[in-house]
């Protein structure tokens, strides 16, 4: 079984169509075509345009793209490996994030606590001038201390 390229190629010089004529039947660069044509695809320039070039070389030649494209993709089978970033030189900025967070929020609550004691504490030497003489009468015999 032949690969795309050479397919398309033997599908193109069968129909008697030059480089040219499919280049500009599918607006694809000549340069381009000569790539696919030598299954060159890795020199295109991405993977959505390389799909798209082969559908509409397909198309030019009268052959069904989507069979086409199935072909391209079988030749293309390429296990891509994405490496995992190690675990000791990646930081991690969402724990420390959250425990920056966390520090915020208990130094927030001892402020607060601290402002609220503070407003709500009873103080007696507050008091007004007015209540804080007692009447005379309301001082027993007897008793030493005086208050004002």
């Amino acid at each position: 079984m032949p690969s795309v390229g050479q397919y398309l190629r033997e599908q193109r010089e069968a129909r008697g169509i030059s480089i040219e004529e499919i280049s500009r039947g599918t607006r694809v660069p000549v340069s381009s075509v000569e790539r696919i044509e030598s299954d060159r695809f890795d020199e295109l320039p991405g993977e959505v345009f390389v799909r798209g070039f082969v559908k509409s070389y397909a198309r030019a030649l009268g052959l069904p793209p989507d069979e086409v494209l199935a072909r391209y993709t079988a030749s293309r089978r390429v296990v891509t490996v994405t490496p995992l970033p190690l675990s000791n030189s990646a930081p991690k900025p969402a724990r420390g994030r959250r425990f920056g967070v966390a520090i915020a929020f208990v130094l927030l609550l001892i402020l607060f606590t601290l402002a609220l004691s503070i407003v709500l504490k009873p103080r007696g030497d507050d008091m007004p001038q007015e209540l804080s003489r007692a009447p005379a009468s309301l001082i027993s015999p007897g008793t030493d201390s005086a208050i004002g």
